[in-house]
Protein backbone atom coordinates (compact mmCIF):
# COMPACT_ATOMS: atom_id res chain seq x y z
CA UNK A 1 0.00 0.00 0.00
CA UNK A 2 1.39 3.57 -0.84
CA UNK A 3 1.41 5.61 2.33
CA UNK A 4 -0.14 9.21 2.34
CA UNK A 5 2.16 11.98 0.59
CA UNK A 6 2.40 13.88 4.31
CA UNK A 7 3.76 10.58 6.32
CA UNK A 8 5.67 8.47 3.79
CA UNK A 9 9.21 10.04 5.25
CA UNK A 10 8.37 9.56 8.74
CA UNK A 11 7.12 5.99 8.55
CA UNK A 12 9.74 4.75 6.72
CA UNK A 13 12.19 6.87 9.56
CA UNK A 14 13.21 4.73 12.96
CA UNK A 15 10.97 5.60 15.75
CA UNK A 16 13.82 6.40 17.81
CA UNK A 17 15.43 9.20 15.09
CA UNK A 18 11.56 10.64 14.69
CA UNK A 19 11.29 11.06 18.29
CA UNK A 20 14.67 13.24 18.03
CA UNK A 21 13.54 15.18 15.18
CA UNK A 22 10.57 16.24 17.53
CA UNK A 23 12.51 16.89 20.85
CA UNK A 24 14.44 19.17 18.50
CA UNK A 25 11.52 20.84 17.16
CA UNK A 26 10.13 21.51 21.22
CA UNK A 27 13.17 22.52 22.38
CA UNK A 28 13.64 25.19 19.40
CA UNK A 29 9.86 26.05 19.93
CA UNK A 30 11.04 26.89 23.86
CA UNK A 31 13.81 28.11 23.18
CA UNK A 32 12.27 31.17 21.06
CA UNK A 33 9.45 31.46 22.42
CA UNK A 34 10.33 34.35 24.72
CA UNK A 35 12.45 35.45 22.68
CA UNK A 36 12.73 39.27 21.35
CA UNK A 37 10.64 39.91 18.16
CA UNK A 38 13.74 40.06 16.57
CA UNK A 39 15.28 36.80 17.27
CA UNK A 40 12.25 35.05 16.20
CA UNK A 41 11.81 36.85 13.50
CA UNK A 42 15.17 35.86 12.36
CA UNK A 43 14.44 32.19 13.31
CA UNK A 44 11.69 32.23 11.25
CA UNK A 45 13.42 33.25 7.90
CA UNK A 46 15.89 30.33 8.63
CA UNK A 47 12.94 28.42 8.72
CA UNK A 48 11.94 29.13 5.53
CA UNK A 49 15.60 28.84 3.91
CA UNK A 50 15.89 25.09 5.99
CA UNK A 51 16.36 22.11 3.15
CA UNK A 52 14.07 19.42 3.94
CA UNK A 53 14.50 15.95 2.73
CA UNK A 54 12.51 16.04 -0.54
CA UNK A 55 14.83 19.09 -1.56
CA UNK A 56 18.42 17.30 -0.49
CA UNK A 57 17.29 14.08 -2.20
CA UNK A 58 16.46 15.98 -5.50
CA UNK A 59 19.90 17.59 -5.17
CA UNK A 60 21.59 14.89 -4.38
CA UNK A 61 20.16 12.76 -7.03
CA UNK A 62 20.97 15.56 -9.18
CA UNK A 63 24.47 15.78 -8.57
CA UNK A 64 25.04 11.58 -8.92
CA UNK A 65 23.32 11.70 -12.21
CA UNK A 66 25.18 14.58 -13.70
CA UNK A 67 28.70 12.63 -12.65
CA UNK A 68 27.48 9.59 -13.84
CA UNK A 69 26.58 10.95 -17.44
CA UNK A 70 30.14 12.28 -17.49
CA UNK A 71 31.62 9.46 -16.04
CA UNK A 72 29.82 7.65 -19.07
CA UNK A 73 31.40 9.77 -21.04
CA UNK A 74 34.75 9.47 -20.81
CA UNK A 75 35.11 6.34 -19.14
CA UNK A 76 33.02 4.00 -21.06
CA UNK A 77 29.03 2.53 -21.03
CA UNK A 78 29.26 0.83 -18.14
CA UNK A 79 28.73 3.94 -15.50
CA UNK A 80 25.13 4.14 -17.29
CA UNK A 81 24.54 1.47 -14.81
CA UNK A 82 24.50 4.63 -11.83
CA UNK A 83 21.72 6.88 -13.51
CA UNK A 84 19.59 3.51 -14.12
CA UNK A 85 20.32 2.76 -9.99
CA UNK A 86 19.46 6.38 -9.17
CA UNK A 87 16.63 6.49 -10.92
CA UNK A 88 14.96 3.69 -9.59
CA UNK A 89 15.63 4.97 -6.24
CA UNK A 90 13.72 8.20 -7.16
CA UNK A 91 10.78 6.22 -8.59
CA UNK A 92 10.94 4.34 -5.06
CA UNK A 93 11.20 7.27 -2.88
CA UNK A 94 7.99 9.08 -5.22
CA UNK A 95 6.21 5.76 -4.51
CA UNK A 96 7.20 5.01 -0.96
CA UNK A 97 8.60 7.36 0.66
CA UNK A 98 12.06 5.45 0.87
CA UNK A 99 15.41 5.69 -0.44
CA UNK A 100 18.64 3.57 0.64
CA UNK A 101 20.04 7.10 1.67
CA UNK A 102 17.04 8.28 3.60
CA UNK A 103 17.81 6.90 7.03
CA UNK A 104 21.69 8.33 7.46
CA UNK A 105 19.41 11.89 6.11
CA UNK A 106 17.36 11.42 8.47
CA UNK A 107 19.89 10.74 10.96
CA UNK A 108 21.60 13.91 9.85
CA UNK A 109 18.64 15.91 11.54
CA UNK A 110 17.54 16.69 8.14
CA UNK A 111 13.44 17.05 8.53
CA UNK A 112 10.48 16.98 6.29
CA UNK A 113 8.90 20.06 4.71
CA UNK A 114 5.82 19.39 7.57
CA UNK A 115 8.05 19.34 10.75
CA UNK A 116 9.74 22.25 10.02
CA UNK A 117 6.18 23.77 9.21
CA UNK A 118 5.28 22.57 12.68
CA UNK A 119 8.10 24.07 14.01
CA UNK A 120 7.58 27.42 12.03
CA UNK A 121 3.54 27.76 12.55
CA UNK A 122 4.08 27.40 16.55
CA UNK A 123 6.56 30.04 16.46
CA UNK A 124 4.09 31.90 14.68
CA UNK A 125 0.99 31.65 16.78
CA UNK A 126 3.16 32.01 20.10
CA UNK A 127 4.03 35.22 18.02
CA UNK A 128 0.39 36.01 18.28
CA UNK A 129 -0.16 35.84 14.13
CA UNK A 130 -3.14 33.80 14.80
CA UNK A 131 -6.56 34.90 15.99
CA UNK A 132 -9.36 32.39 17.21
CA UNK A 133 -11.31 31.70 14.45
CA UNK A 134 -14.53 31.58 16.29
CA UNK A 135 -14.30 35.86 16.60
CA UNK A 136 -14.61 35.84 12.86
CA UNK A 137 -18.15 34.92 12.75
CA UNK A 138 -19.86 37.92 10.25
CA UNK A 139 -19.20 38.77 6.83
CA UNK A 140 -18.35 42.12 8.08
CA UNK A 141 -15.36 40.93 10.65
CA UNK A 142 -14.40 38.77 7.40
CA UNK A 143 -14.08 41.93 5.36
CA UNK A 144 -12.68 43.79 8.38
CA UNK A 145 -9.97 41.35 8.98
CA UNK A 146 -9.07 41.42 4.68
CA UNK A 147 -7.85 44.92 5.57
CA UNK A 148 -5.02 44.04 7.18
CA UNK A 149 -4.20 41.59 5.10
CA UNK A 150 -0.14 41.50 3.72
CA UNK A 151 0.35 43.78 6.82
CA UNK A 152 0.51 41.24 9.25
CA UNK A 153 -2.71 41.38 10.58
CA UNK A 154 -4.93 43.89 12.58
CA UNK A 155 -3.60 45.28 15.83
CA UNK A 156 -3.72 42.77 18.82
CA UNK A 157 -5.05 45.55 21.55
CA UNK A 158 -3.76 42.77 24.76
CA UNK A 159 -0.65 41.16 24.77
CA UNK A 160 -0.83 37.05 23.83
CA UNK A 161 0.12 33.92 26.25
CA UNK A 162 2.84 33.93 28.12
CA UNK A 163 5.38 32.48 26.14
CA UNK A 164 7.93 30.87 28.61
CA UNK A 165 4.97 28.77 30.10
CA UNK A 166 5.67 25.33 28.99
CA UNK A 167 1.77 24.41 28.43
CA UNK A 168 1.57 27.65 25.85
CA UNK A 169 4.43 26.00 23.72
CA UNK A 170 2.80 22.39 23.79
CA UNK A 171 -0.53 24.11 22.87
CA UNK A 172 1.34 26.39 20.08
CA UNK A 173 2.66 22.68 18.99
CA UNK A 174 -0.57 20.88 18.80
CA UNK A 175 -2.34 23.60 17.19
CA UNK A 176 -0.09 22.97 14.16
CA UNK A 177 -0.75 19.37 14.02
CA UNK A 178 -4.40 19.72 13.98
Amino acid sequence: MIPPTTQRLTLNTPNRVNEVISDRIRENVARFASATPALLEQRLRELDHEWDVERLTGAAAGLVLLASVFLSWFMGDGWLVLPTLIGLCLLLHAIVGWTPALPLIRRLGYRTAEEIAQERYALKAIRGDFQPMNLITTPQDREDLSRFEGEGGPPIPEPGPDASDPAVVNEALRATKS
